[in-house]
């Protein structure tokens, strides 16, 4: 295998990052919405059903687990889901999803997905930048959450860059 592109690196930190934040969680407490923000296990399947439709469905014409999107797709209903549940499916979905984003190159980055027959409007390095942003965003979503539930101990910040340092294209 070739050497990864950056911003694959960079989005294998993001979701390092993210089962670090959820690190302890009870099933309980990953279940428990605090309106009007998802609960913690929401977050992670929502993630999940995110990298499902880009690097799975997109990129590789796989359907796994369609009906995730009804259960934490964007838009939806609120939804409770099991912890464990999600993490199986965020497990399953994103060994998948590494198995195109092992291929990315820079001139893959410049290219569009195409969808029902169109070029999709962002190109595949934007997806990659969105999808790495989101992560970060909903991290920052679940550390408020892990807050308000009174944990304590939380891992702080970012934490150690040395899995994901500065790597010029």
């Amino acid at each position: 295998m070739s050497e990864l592109h950056p911003l694959v690196v960079q989005l294998r930190f993001a979701r390092h990052s993210l089962l670090r934040c959820l690190e302890g969680v009870t099933e309980e407490d990953a279940r428990r919405r605090l309106e009007p923000m998802n609960c913690l296990s929401w977050i992670l399947g929502h993630l999940a059903n995110v990298e499902n439709r880009w690097w799975v469905l997109l990129a590789q014409g796989q359907e796994l687990l369609p009906e995730l999107n009804e259960l934490v797709g964007y838009g939806k209903p609120a939804s409770t889901p099991s912890l464990a549940e999600m993490r199986a499916a965020w497990q399953t979905i994103t060994q998948t999803a590494d198995r195109y984003l092992d291929t990315v190159t820079t001139e893959t980055l410049q290219k569009h997905f195409i969808w029902k027959g169109k070029p999709r409007p962002e190109s595949i390095g934007t997806t990659l930048l969105r999808c790495i942003y989101h992560y970060w965003y909903h991290i920052g979503e679940a550390s408020a959450i892990r807050q308000l539930l009174g944990h304590s101990e939380l891992p702080e910040y970012v934490g150690d860059m040395s899995m994901a340092p500065y790597q010029p294209e």
